[in-house]
């Protein structure tokens, strides 16, 4: 008999009142589930009602100045160079910094190109205008013969690389930050100094 009493007393035990701790964790568990579902609803409206755009950097504008090389294989040339940014966002204002391009020729860097951080509003753009003078660029023998072919063929390419943060706020969702990076080649005529439209927009990382 008393053994009998003794398992009896274990399954009321077992189906007895839950734990409080239990009851809390589980109440924990679902807040945090709603919370989860409540803010994957506000991002996606968000992105819905604001479509943001990551802002860029093109080369909208230049043209070769100066172009000049002697028989010591020496390079002289001037560049303008518009390098545009623009924040296709309507709700937002967009920041660009740490904005540097590299201007080189066939390996010989040219200029190093920099701006201060500024802000872009929304729906707008912001122009850059440098104006790119070199020094005289000692040239390689397979160099001086490259301009001298570009000469002849009234075409030279100059590289252009660099790149600029971008940050800008879009509504609820916070502040969103991209690298936009440039790898372009800008060609020109020689004989009037003519630039050659190419597409030369930012890819963002």
């Amino acid at each position: 008999m008393a053994t009998t009493k003794f398992k009896r007393k274990l399954v009321m035990g077992a189906n007895g009142p839950t734990n409080p701790l239990v009851w809390l964790v589980a109440i924990i568990c679902t807040i945090i589930a709603v919370a989860v579902v409540v803010i994957g609803i506000t991002v996606f409206i968000g992105y819905i009602v604001i479509h943001p755009r990551v802002p860029v950097i093109s080369v909208t504008n230049a043209h070769l100045d100066l172009l000049r090389n002697d028989y010591a294989g020496l390079l002289q040339t001037q560049l303008t160079i518009v390098v545009t940014a623009k924040n296709g966002n309507a709700k937002a204002h967009a920041t660009f910094s740490d904005i540097t391009f590299n201007v080189s020729y066939n390996g010989q860097d040219i200029a190093v190109l920099v701006a201060n951080p500024f802000e872009v509003p929304k729906n707008s753009s912001k122009d850059l205008n440098y104006l790119v003078q070199s020094s005289s660029i000692p040239l390689s023998p397979d160099q001086m013969e490259q301009v001298d072919d570009a000469w002849k063929r009234n075409e030279i390419q100059f590289d252009f690389k660099g790149a600029a943060r971008t940050q800008w706020r879009v509504g609820p969702l916070g502040s969103v930050k991209f690298l936009c990076r440039l790898d372009c080649d800008l060609k020109f005529r020689p004989m009037n100094g003519t630039y050659i439209p190419s597409r030369c927009t930012s890819k963002s990382k």
